[in-house]
């Protein structure tokens, strides 16, 4: 097998405790028509957040609703905490990391007060969106279940 041969793969894993969905379930239409990016959302049932994937921390937004990891292979994930949490300016969030930390599978991120935002009006889905699409070979698919925070959800062919 030559050295240009091996595949590139990112693995992903769940975010959160809760229902993992197919992006086109999620009530916000920036989301569900994929116009960011494709990737899959959780409703989650637990306040701990966990990188979806390994890589580097690129911005993460002052209202802490959302951040960026770049992966290894150089897919750009948005992780989008909530759907118009923006609006609740980063106080049902706690977050972890900085710019420009390097992150694991799977280690710990943020929090986020799920009955804070649920009693604010707004929706708690955890939005894992490919933001760089034009880096994907194949998206993959997943089975919509429950997961637990860590559990494998989706391999993404990388080009």
């Amino acid at each position: 097998m030559g050295l240009f041969s091996r595949k590139k793969v990112d693995e992903f894993v769940a975010p959160a405790k809760g229902e993992l969905i197919h992006l086109d379930k999620v009530s916000d239409p920036v989301f569900s028509q994929k116009l960011m990016g494709d990737g899959f959302a959780v409703n989650p049932s637990a306040n701990e957040i966990v990188a979806p994937i390994g890589g580097i921390i690129g911005t993460v937004f002052p209202t802490k609703h959302a951040l960026m990891i770049t992966s290894d292979h150089g897919l750009e994930v948005m992780l989008h905490l909530g759907i118009d949490t923006v609006e609740l300016k980063g106080k049902p969030f706690e977050v972890f990391v900085s710019e420009g930390d390097t992150v694991k599978t799977g280690q710990k991120l943020a929090t986020m007060d799920l009955q804070q935002i649920k009693d604010s009006g707004k929706e708690t889905s955890i939005m894992a969106i490919i933001t760089n699409s034009d880096a994907v070979k194949d998206m993959g698919d997943f089975d919509e279940k429950s997961v637990n925070t860590g559990d494998d959800v989706l391999k993404i062919d990388v080009k």
